[in-house]
């Protein structure tokens, strides 16, 4: 399906506008699970200051929707209507060396390139990035954490731009973070970040990281095209162990399978809908519920409208 064209109406507003910004533009390629609609207006900001003056004229009722890596997403069948907005190039992924072992770092930097760049510094505290297939846009919006470390152990402050174009700095304590959880508002598109590290060896850092690439091959359907871990472990128990025993592993909706390798991860085994994955999660939780009694919450975000919906 396509979306009324709206970028007409967007390029008159903005006449000093100097990023890329398209029409019905195809999301699936850009998410993990290659599948999903189009974004009915696909912005790519120039710099800070054109994501600022992009933001600041677009009509408040305009939904925006900002993705990254696609690591975690599941993008509806129909698409995502109003604006989609994805961070890219050099303006947005710097990664620059600060005094007091701290790196500041663009949001779109994927999570593995901050590890490294770490390590090669000689920066402790930092390899578990190694472990989460994003950007740091996406940490820093959902806590995320892997093998022992989480966003807001390393974070002093985001930087981002409100829906209003203006620019704001949050604190790590100001980003209200929980478990896979960020309770800053939903409006602001994250632009960088601050993190600490502490002084470390190169060959250590490296090793820690090797350690945690061989664990994730080991226990986790990288290489399919799959979303990461899909639900959040419940307070005291894991996601993982509850779907197995509620019998759920190697479940099939459509072209979408519980993974036998790892049961809290959903594939695409080649012809999948956004509709069958998505289904698939939902027919997971009611399983878990009926056997264990235990509401799973998703960890992946689901975006959009399905097939045949209403925007």
């Amino acid at each position: 399906m396509s979306f009324p064209d709206i970028t007409p109406d967007i390029r008159a507003a903005m006449p000093e506008l100097r990023g890329r910004l398209t029409a019905n533009e195809a999301l699936a390629p850009l998410t993990w699970f290659r599948v999903g609609g189009p974004a009915q207006a696909f912005f790519q900001p120039a710099d800070e200051d054109d994501l600022s003056y992009f933001l600041s004229r677009l009509p408040h009722d305009t939904p925006v929707l900002v993705v990254g890596l696609g690591s975690n997403l599941i993008v509806r069948d129909g698409g995502v209507p109003g604006v989609t907005i994805r961070l890219g190039g050099r303006a947005f992924s710097d990664i620059v060396v600060e005094e007091g072992h701290r790196l500041r770092v663009g949001a779109a930097a994927p999570d593995r390139f901050v590890a490294k760049r770490a390590a090669e510094l000689g920066l402790a505290g930092l390899a578990f990035l190694s472990g989460i297939p994003g950007a740091l846009g996406g940490a820093l919006r959902m806590n995320a954490g892997a093998h022992g470390g989480e966003t807001r152990d390393v974070l002093i402050e985001a930087r981002g731009v409100e829906r209003a174009g203006e620019f704001v700095v949050l604190t790590n304590e100001g980003m209200g973070f929980s478990y896979r959880h960020s309770s800053a508002p939903r409006g602001i598109v994250f632009t960088q970040a601050l993190l600490q590290g502490r002084a470390g060896e190169k060959q250590d850092i490296l090793a820690e990281m090797e350690r945690i690439t061989l664990a994730r091959e080991k226990a986790q359907p990288i290489r399919e095209k799959t979303g990461g871990s899909t639900f959040k472990n419940p307070p005291g128990g894991k996601a993982w162990q509850l779907v197995d025993k509620a019998g759920c592993r190697g479940l099939v909706v459509g072209d979408a399978q519980v993974s036998e390798m790892h049961c809290n991860f959903l594939i695409n085994r080649g012809k999948a809908s956004a509709a069958d994955i998505e289904n698939l999660g939902e027919e997971v939780r009611r399983r878990v519920r009926e056997a264990s009694g235990v509401e799973l919450e998703w960890e992946i975000k689901r975006v959009g409208v399905a097939h045949g919906e209403a925007a």
